[in-house]
């Protein structure tokens, strides 16, 4: 996945058999965060900057692939789903601002309504709403995981779960209207 930038175009790509503090690797990033330290990851992202090897960003729960909503740019930064987490990147320089943990099991995708200045975040099991400085402002779950539809609208976030239940979270407090 390629993205236009202010400060190039950057790259998001899978890494599965990337190893963390390993000289063996067939790229070699300028920085490596683990975003789990219990668990080995099952997510490993690469960013590259103008096909430089930057920032190699891997964490565990659920399998995380590379696709739109995997990586958004907003107010010249770059939010990133992988695993459970989103991870902020500042661009002037690039780097890591922030990991906010958004997901028990797997973080879908990041979007953003920018009308609303709302993050949101697609999880497996929650929808979340977090600032531009890390913090969640709120939270909500359903009563299976929300595999079955996820989009943004003017006035609420939709998501579907495996059941077909459909939730509309409201953008300023998160509460389900059905």
């Amino acid at each position: 996945m390629q993205f236009q930038t202010p400060a190039g175009t950057l790259s998001l790509i899978n890494e599965p058999v990337y190893s963390f503090g390993s000289v063996d690797n067939s790229r070699q990033y300028s920085s490596e965060r683990l975003l789990d330290s219990i668990y080995s990851p099952s997510s490993i992202h690469g960013i590259l900057l103008d096909d430089k090897p930057l920032i190699v960003l891997g964490d565990a729960g659920g399998c995380t692939g590379i696709h739109e909503h995997s990586l958004i740019l907003h107010n010249e930064a770059i939010y990133v789903a992988v695993g459970r987490h989103v991870v902020k990147l500042n661009l002037f320089p690039l780097s890591v601002a922030w990991a906010l943990r958004v997901d028990d099991a797997t973080c879908f995708g990041v979007y953003v309504n920018v009308e609303r200045n709302a993050l949101i975040s697609h999880g497996e099991l929650e929808i979340c709403r977090f600032s531009e400085a890390g913090e969640i402002l709120w939270s909500a779950h359903g009563a299976d995981i929300f595999s079955e539809g996820f989009s943004l609208h003017p006035q609420y976030v939709q998501a579907i779960d495996f059941n077909h239940n459909s939730y509309q979270f409201r953008y300023d407090h998160g509460e389900s209207q059905v």
